[in-house]
């Protein structure tokens, strides 16, 4: 009886020192963020490149790099909860000049560009190409960065859509600005005709009025508009690509190049 106790109890002290042991032991899991997105990274970057061809997108005129950055920002919003789940992506590259067709309107889910048009931008921002910036009250300029959808209401332009910046410094006072999507007779063939480049705004990323109400009743409340300057010195917390890396494993599960697992 005394025998057994006693191989009792050395397998009960065996078992702690080795419990202690691997208590004090600092144990790798596989899927910690870095891991993960040390994994997944080269696979977000393949699906990124693939959707940029598959939209065609550079024979529209967009560059790869500035597509990029705006697919960042909308996985990242998407992430932190801020779009809907019809959420679509529109670029306005203000690389381009005004009477390029820099406006790129994008349903990620079904790999298609819904539109492709022109859009203004602030009368103190540059004539045919913008040089200046500005978040500022009355500064009737245009402001980069990460925006979201709002509520649509009616107003001076008709049907209009409230948006709200994501960017502290860059583009967040927008909506006291009243920084909205509207229709404008100034975005027009007609216009660049007459002055070699389209009309300004105040500040607002201006339409045509016939596409106004297209544009609108697709991009609902909760979509992603980037407005896009790449000489402009501009910094995001919606532009870090690990966590965007991450938050695309849906669509990295969906791609035509097969499923990736993290099992």
């Amino acid at each position: 009886m005394r025998k057994y106790i006693l191989g009792i109890f050395c397998i009960i002290l065996s078992l702690s020192f080795f419990l202690l042991a691997m208590s004090n032991k600092k144990i790798e899991h596989p899927k910690t963020v870095a891991g993960v997105s040390s994994l997944i990274k080269p696979s977000y970057a393949a699906y990124a490149k693939s959707l940029y061809n598959q939209v065609h997108l550079k024979d529209s005129g967009l560059t790869y790099p500035v597509f990029e950055k705006a697919l960042t920002g909308y996985f990242n919003l998407k992430e932190a909860g801020r779009l809907s789940d019809h959420a679509l992506l529109s670029i306005a590259d203000f690389d381009q000049r005004s009477t390029r067709k820099r406006l790129y309107v994008l349903d990620l889910s079904k790999k298609k560009m819904i539109l492709n048009t022109w859009v203004a931008h602030g009368q103190r921002s540059g004539d045919d190409e913008t040089v200046t910036f500005s978040n500022q009250n009355d500064s009737y300029s245009s402001s980069i960065g990460f925006y979201v959808t709002g509520e649509e209401y009616v107003g001076t332009h008709g049907r209009s859509l409230r948006l709200d910046g994501m960017d502290a410094g860059y583009n967040d006072n927008a909506r006291m600005r009243s920084i909205v999507i509207h229709g404008a007779p100034y975005v027009s063939q007609g216009t660049i005709a007459a002055l070699g480049r389209l009309g300004r705004s105040q500040g607002c990323p201006a339409v045509s009025p016939e596409l106004s109400d297209q544009l609108i009743s697709a991009m609902g409340e909760g979509s992603v508009l980037f407005i896009n300057k790449s000489a402009e010195k501009y910094a995001s917390r919606y532009l870090d690509e690990q966590h965007a890396a991450l938050a695309a494993l849906p669509a990295l599960n969906n791609t035509d190049q097969g499923e990736f697992h993290l099992d």
